[in-house]
């Protein structure tokens, strides 16, 4: 007698076997069919070949294993479909519970007449509702990225879904010296509501993320939104240039084809910030954003008290170009980041423009750069000068002011470019 046939035999010796879950048996054996129908095949090579030893096989009644949970696919996709019409989705994918009975008599014939070669009763009940799903609503399974994912407990044909969060790519400009780039929860009540907030439960009144992510949540219908961008310029920092890229991530959104031409144009109603290049991403993308570490560039405008040598200004910035140094974690930043001392390189500095009172600098610098220093009346070239060492900082007169804006480096598959 063939091996499989002999396997078979020995299963349905022992126990009633449903064709699914006698087929399931083998089901990496014989690819390029259901598991019903080599469970069909199956049990026709051993009844002939009991026939042959005048030998009947029993008629099947129930199934030993799944209780003939198979017969109940309709109504588990349909409870599937019916969760899913809540939503807008193009592509979905199916997991199932079963009792924890069932699995433990799939494992036991396992044991009995080997599972090298057998598929989990899971696998192919998520695999079939889906096909049936699949013929019903004209909308694909997805195994990597679904819109949504419904679980269904077979026991009581229960589903959960959970809904893909919806994914924007874009990228920013930040004009106000006064709002920060994500949500800044209040210090004091941590964000439940106090005297130091209005009651609002944060620091500053709206954001980069809260303008654009407050429109994107209402057009969407979802629960919450979340800002990933590709690091942060300070609250009192303008982010200029051709913008800082992020990825805005709306959590439970009940529709995903919204129209992102909309919410450019509604987000840039606002004087704050700016918004371009919106287009729907993904979380892979999210991952890369924040694994990035362009390099950036800062433009700073420096006014002096006194008079100033060019040739003593070229002099300490020659010393600065292509230097390493040691940063302390700012005083200004430490309730976010851990006190360390991080070594970091100066690409270059150029001198823009110069006057006998004013100079415009250009600081291109790694990735996590503190450029501004955050003592009272310490600008971009003092703190630079200060760090470096090999220079005094007796050479610049102490500055009166500055103002900076920050320009970032493009960002194109994963690396970054400059702009021509």
């Amino acid at each position: 007698m063939n091996k499989i046939v002999s396997r078979a035999d020995q299963a349905l010796s022992s126990h009633d076997l449903c064709d699914h879950c006698l087929g399931r048996l083998f089901a990496h054996v014989d690819t390029g069919t259901t598991n019903a129908e080599r469970g069909r095949n199956m049990r026709i090579a051993v009844s002939l070949e009991r026939s042959a030893r005048s030998e009947e096989l029993p008629a099947h009644e129930e199934c030993w294993i799944c209780e003939e949970i198979f017969d109940s696919l309709d109504r588990f996709a349909d409870a599937c479909i019916a969760e899913l019409s809540k939503i807008e989705y193009k592509t979905f994918l199916v997991g199932t519970k079963v009792s924890p009975d069932i699995q433990d008599r799939e494992e036991r014939l396992w044991a009995e007449v080997g599972g090298e070669d057998a598929e989990p009763i899971k696998a192919e009940l998520n695999r079939e509702i889906g096909k049936i799903m699949e013929a019903r609503t004209q909308k694909e399974v997805d195994f990597k990225n679904p819109d949504a994912v419904t679980l269904v407990d077979t026991r009581f044909s229960h589903v959960e879904m959970t809904v893909t969060p919806l994914f924007i790519y874009g990228r920013y400009n930040k004009y106000s010296r006064e709002i920060p780039q994500t949500i800044w929860p209040c210090r004091v009540c941590r964000g439940k509501g106090c005297e130091r907030c209005n009651g609002l439960g944060k620091m500053y009144q709206t954001s980069v993320q809260e303008i654009i992510g407050d429109i994107a949540i209402k057009m969407a219908e979802g629960s919450d939104h979340f800002f990933h961008g590709m690091g942060r310029e300070d609250i009192d920092a303008r982010m200029l240039g051709t913008g800082r890229p992020f990825v805005l991530e709306i959590s439970n959104p009940k529709k995903r084809s919204i129209d992102l031409n909309v919410l450019e144009c509604e987000s840039n109603k606002n004087e704050d910030a700016s918004y371009s290049d919106l287009r729907f991403s993904s979380r892979d993308e999210v991952r890369k954003i924040k694994n990035a570490s362009p390099d950036k560039t800062y433009s700073a405008t420096v006014s002096m008290q006194d008079k100033v040598n060019k040739g003593l200004v070229d002099e300490v910035l020659q010393s600065l170009s292509q230097a390493c140094i040691t940063q302390q974690t700012p005083v200004r930043v430490s309730h976010r980041r851990a006190d360390l001392a991080r070594k970091r390189h100066i690409r270059e500095i150029n001198l823009k423009d110069f006057s006998e009172n004013s100079m415009v600098l250009e600081i291109t610098a790694e990735s996590g750069t503190y450029i501004r220093n955050s003592s009272v009346g310490m600008g971009a070239v003092q703190s630079l000068v200060s760090l470096k060492n090999s220079a005094s900082t007796a050479k610049l007169p102490r500055l009166m002011s500055y103002r900076y804006l920050i320009t970032f480096t493009r960002y194109k598959n994963g690396q970054s470019f400059k702009r021509p």
